[in-house]
This record gives structure tokens, C-alpha cells and sequence, in this order.
């Protein structure tokens, strides 16, 4: 099955160098069985909280997968128990499809439970994106890549980050609205990157209309965004 573009864009950015890649919130495995099929990793696991869905895709994996040198492992379990201490070498938690204060939830615990493990964390999450980066800013990680992709009518920031225990010239700070998002290179980036700006703009004013909690400080943040274009 063709992976969808917001998908597309989060199997993009995994580079060469890990041993470990846990797919989690994996849903059918589309993702984590694009990256077997390329043998991105030695070892791709596949984790989901719903056992039913993981006896399926172990039962797909076993029959289509078993002649990769690659290895794939599947999880029945909580992202926020990966097991990752049982395993060495560099590892990529790729966590999607779950709203940003969930997916705090998981970074946290996970960091917590091997805070001086070496990993990267590929996160395209489902609203909640200025506080899920205000966590991470907390945790002292660092940025590697972020991109903005819109899919099937609705917008998605992809952030790859790091633990911060491995500095490289490649990484930078992580900013609270973004920066990376805003510089475009094409008409069709601009308009993606505009309409996402006007959105999340109406989002938090109509929070702050309805009194719901005080968010001026992100509205103003937001409005002094710049979208740069360099042109093709």
C-alpha cells in the first residue's frame, strides 16, 4: 500500500546510523514496513497497545518479511515502557499519530527511564504542537530537522530531535512555534506554510476568546512570524 504524503515525509527523514527503530502507535505497520523493506536499521520493531492489531501485523510480517537481513521484533505494549535498555546501539523512536500531550507523556517517561541513552525521537504530532515543544525545550533536547507537510486536508510538523547527549554541528536549538517550517522554497510550500500559520493563529484566538485559558503569548509569538521564500 502507497504510503500517504505525511508518512512520505516522516519515512524521509530517517537517516542511515541506527540499530534500533521502534515504530510505535504503528496502526498496520505501513511505516515501520517501508523502513524493513529498505533495511534502514538492523532491527525495526513494531509497537502497538492493541493486541489484536499487533497478532495481524506479526502474522503479515511473518508471512512477507522473513527473507530480509534486517530484523523485526513486535511489541504488545505502552510506548512509555519501550524496553529499550535491553538493547545497544543507536536507537530512533518514531512516535505518530497521537495528539502532543500524549505524546509528552511518552517522551517523559521514556527519557526518565534512560536518561543517558543515546536517542533520537521522529515526532509528527496530532495538535497540541506548541506545548509538546515547550516540553521538549524543558528536557534540554535538541533539533536535528523539522518540516510541515499538508495531508488530506489537514497540516502536520515533523520534528526530528535528539536527547542532546550526542552534540553535532547538525543540531539546534528547538523553538516553541517552529523556525525551520517557516522558510519555504517553493509556491506550494508558502501556501502550506501560510495556511498553517492562519490556522493555528484562529486556534489560539478563538482560546482566548473563549476565556478558556490565557494564550496572548502565543498568539503574539505566532504573529511575529516571518515566512521566508528564496524562490526555487
Amino acid at each position: 500500500m502507497k504510503l500517504s504524503k505525511r508518512l512520505t515525509q516522516i519515512e524521509s527523514m530517517v537517516m542511515p546510523g541506527y540499530t534500533h527503530i521502534w515504530d510505535c502507535c504503528c496502526d498496520h505497520g505501513l511505516l515501520g514496513a517501508e523502513l524493513l523493506s529498505r533495511q534502514a536499521a538492523e532491527h525495526v520493531h513494531f509497537v502497538d497497545v492493541l493486541p489484536e492489531l499487533i497478532d495481524r501485523l506479526t502474522d503479515k510480517l511473518q508471512r512477507f518479511y522473513l527473507h530480509l537481513h534486517a530484523a523485526w521484533h513486535t511489541h504488545c505494549l505502552d510506548v512509555a515502557a519501550l524496553p529499550l535498555g535491553q538493547y545497544s546501539g543507536k536507537q530512533l523512536i518514531i512516535i505518530a499519530g497521537v495528539g502532543g500531550t500524549l505524546m509528552t507523556r511518552f517522551i517523559q517517561a521514556i527519557h526518565q527511564r534512560n536518561p543517558t541513552a543515546n536517542i533520537d525521537f521522529l515526532l509528527c504530532p496530532v495538535h497540541q504542537e506548541y506545548g509538546l515543544r515547550q516540553q521538549l525545550i524543558a528536557l534540554g533536547f535538541s533539533l536535528k530537522q523539522e518540516n510541515l507537510v499538508k495531508d488530506n486536508q489537514r497540516f502536520y510538523e515533523i520534528l526530528l530531535v535528539s536527547t542532546g547527549q550526542e552534540q553535532t554541528g547538525v543540531c539546534r536549538n528547538i523553538s516553541p512555534i517552529g523556525d525551520v517550517i517557516w522558510q519555504v522554497g517553493t509556491p506550494e510550500q508558502e501556501r502550506v506554510a501560510k495556511g498553517y500559520l492562519n490556522k493555528t493563529l484562529k486556534h489560539y484566538q478563538n482560546m482566548q476568546w473563549g476565556n478558556s485559558e490565557d494564550v496572548q503569548h502565543v498568539i503574539d509569538a505566532y504573529r511575529a512570524v516571518v515566512i521566508g521564500y528564496s524562490g526555487a
